[in-house]
């Protein structure tokens, strides 16, 4: 192939043999093959990408090229079939190639599946049938306050999938560039919802632990499948080992229950976790959080024993949500959720005056502004640094 090397410095390399095919490289280094043809006599040159090199091999780049072409000597324009075919894609199949073509390749699998369930609880049943490029602001703002009947978070969480998945598609040849319906709906007001136990809580949510796993609650009426009513019922330790773990490391709940033994390190006090929310995240183990770990059954793989530990296709456990439920009843903590045990573990160490910084790592924030949320329980440091300069300064102009 012979080189042209235009002002933009993406480097162009024709192909010796088949006029119009060639590739081009960017100032990043990618490149991609082409076919370079006119659409009819003295027509304008078009240019149609055929694919990236290293995915699409020489030869079938050549050979995409040589059809093209061929085409176009009859009057035939594939790059504009191509482009009227994508141009009528549906909103559902424009945010399903999103999902499917890019969220699924480079996000976590939860992230992909959470962004389907949008798709379809929300996006397709108002607006998924309509063209994309015919989508309007009005369509979209409409389709959001139906949503918004049913679940306002929700409501706003599918509009930012449909704004990413124009993005997207305007990258990728399915709508035009610039054309976002998305983009600037008003979304609904969120606010952050931060619960963080008192002591008086965290002693009750303790007593009703010890109760769950010893004695047992009363079943009532409705409460239970199998068992009779009027029978005490325990619930397994691994259930009360994981609200224990999620209270003394700040742990997220996929977090202790994706746990392997063989990610515990108990003799140094570690724990190596593989694939957190932030990725690779090491968690540092206070005594109380080991002695929990050295008190759970050793059933399966995972620390957190779930209904097919130590079997064949051993998974995880799905979920702690009923023995929670009738745990923070007989506490008499209704509403409390799981993640509130994170809030209440931050709070905790911004009340003793560990400071952000501390708290963030203990936490595995990636990002320092999302430990910012608990600036207002950092009362003591904040209060201790008061004194030490205003000591000073008092102590400079005389003060007593």
């Amino acid at each position: 192939m012979t080189e042209s090397d235009p002002p933009n410095k993406t480097k162009f390399y024709f192909d010796e043999d088949l006029t119009g095919f060639g590739l081009y490289r960017t100032t990043t280094g990618t490149g991609t093959w082409f076919a370079e043809f006119r659409p009819v006599a003295g027509g304008a040159k078009k240019r149609m990408k055929l694919g990236r090199v290293g995915i699409l091999k020489a030869n079938e780049a050549r050979e995409a090229a040589r059809k093209v072409i061929a085409h176009a000597g009859l009057g035939k324009d594939l790059a504009k079939d191509r482009s009227d075919e994508r141009a009528s894609v549906t909103v559902k199949a424009l945010v399903s190639n999103y999902v499917e073509g890019f969220v699924a390749a480079n996000k976590k699998a939860s992230s992909a599946e959470f962004y389907r369930t949008m798709l379809r609880k929300h996006i397709e049943p108002r607006i998924g049938s309509t063209k994309a490029v015919a989508l309007t602001r009005v369509d979209v703002q409409r389709a959001h306050a139906s949503m918004s009947k049913e679940a306002r978070i929700s409501a706003n969480r599918s509009m930012k999938l449909l704004a990413a998945a124009f993005v997207w598609g305007a990258k990728n040849g399915f709508v035009p560039d610039g054309v976002n319906p998305a983009k600037g709906i008003d979304l609904n007001k969120e606010t952050g919802r931060e619960r963080f136990l008192t002591t008086d809580e965290m002693q009750r949510l303790g007593d009703a632990m010890i109760e769950a796993e010893t004695l047992g609650f009363e079943v009532k009426a409705g409460n239970a499948k199998h068992a009779p009513k009027g029978q005490r019922v325990k619930v397994h330790p691994s259930v009360t080992g994981a609200i224990r773990l999620l209270m003394l490391t700040g742990m997220r709940l996929r977090e202790v229950l994706n746990l392997k033994w063989d990610e515990v390190d108990l003799d140094r006090g570690f724990l190596f976790l593989p694939d957190s929310k932030t990725g690779r995240k090491t968690v540092v183990l206070s005594a109380p959080a080991v002695d929990v770990l050295k008190s759970l059954p050793r059933i399966g793989a995972y620390a957190i024993a779930g209904e097919s530990a130590g079997l064949d296709g051993e998974k995880p456990r799905a979920d702690i949500k009923r023995p929670w439920a009738t745990i923070t009843k007989q506490a008499k903590l209704d509403g409390l959720r799981l993640h509130d045990l994170r809030h209440s573990f931050a709070s905790v160490g911004a009340w003793s005056g560990l400071g952000l910084p501390v708290i963030g790592k203990l936490l595995g924030h990636s990002d320092a502004k999302t430990t910012q949320r608990y600036a207002h329980v950092d009362v003591d440091s904040s209060r201790r640094a008061a004194d030490a300069i205003a000591g000073q300064i008092s102590a400079a102009i005389g003060g007593k």
